[in-house]
């Protein structure tokens, strides 16, 4: 294979080294792939188990040519191994009766309660709550036993191997990866061994590309809290702006409020929105919104 080739040869430097193992995946990529993967299934490459290394040579040529990029088969095994464990975990949610997936948008729908719980055990799946699954679809016929009652049951020991068996990264369809540590046994091609890198330089480099995946993960997720606890300030500067003692004291200084629409205004303070707008409003206008919001109360 052209990408195994390349990364056979001594001569090169490090620099190139690393860009050769690293996988910038797009996806944009990662349908190509996909779109790839599932029409060998559908060809009956993986009738008898795993595709071959015909099949193989077919996928990584095939990508290729559609894509420019020189990434070797181990390259897009791992990448398969990501979308796994994303089929994997989709299909979980999916098995409750509180998740669901529209094809049409990829989107998994659940209310913010459901996904805060499912999230703070599982962090991989923030990035399937924001950004959806719109490749499910094609996911289940990659990773799914052929169906027998209409429905895909059962995850497949195919593409990608055990996905506990690699290294976690992240159920994102846009990512950066490193090429794997191991390279399997039927990965000679039109018979020639393909023989893994394992200079300490290589070994440092995959290192490096690994660890720079880790703090941009963690750089995402201290932005992200971050901006949570910006949003919580926010939201504790407003309510102590709009206190319902506030307004209390500023519907007593108001002139021509009779009884009813003074009771009706208190059960109205309770909502943080009708608050901030009486205490926004100035002079006779506050008055004409207050009895417009209360005339539809029951007099007392």
């Amino acid at each position: 294979m052209m990408a195994n080739c390349s990364a056979r040869s001594r001569g090169k430097t490090p620099q190139h080294q690393e860009h050769q193992l690293r996988a910038k995946w797009t996806m944009h990529l990662t349908k190509i792939l996909v779109n790839l993967m599932v029409d060998q299934v559908h060809k009956g490459s993986r009738q008898n188990g795993p595709l071959g290394r015909k099949a193989w040579k077919y996928v990584c040529d095939e990508f290729h040519k559609r894509t420019g990029l020189k990434w070797d088969k181990e390259q897009l095994k791992n990448r398969c191994a990501v979308l796994r464990r994303m089929y994997v975990t989709v299909k979980s949610l999916l098995d409750r009766s509180d998740f669901s997936w529209d094809e049409s948008t990829g989107d998994i729908a659940a209310s913010n309660a459901v996904w805060a719980e499912y999230v703070r055990e599982h962090p991989d799946a923030e990035t399937l709550k924001t950004g959806g699954c719109p490749i499910y679809k094609e996911l289940c016929t990659m990773f799914s036993e052929p169906p027998t009652n209409g429905k895909h049951d059962h995850p497949a020991e195919h593409e990608g191997g055990d996905p506990n068996s690699r290294p976690s990264e992240p159920l994102s369809l846009n990512q950066e990866e490193s090429s794997s540590d191991s390279e399997e046994g039927d990965d000679a091609v039109n018979g020639q061994e393909t023989i893994q890198p394992t200079t300490p330089s290589t070994t440092a480099i995959r290192k490096r590309g690994r660890k720079s995946i880790d703090d941009a993960i963690a750089a995402a997720l201290l932005e992200m809290a971050a901006a949570s606890r910006l949003r919580t300030a926010a939201a504790q500067q407003r309510d102590a702006r709009y206190t319902i003692a506030t307004c209390i004291e500023e519907l007593d200084k108001m002139q021509g409020v009779d009884e009813h629409v003074y009771f009706a205004a208190l059960d109205l303070f309770n909502k943080p929105v009708a608050r901030e707008i009486f205490l926004s409003l100035k002079g006779e206008k506050r008055l004409i919104w207050l009895r417009n919001k209360c005339s539809a109360a029951p007099a007392p």
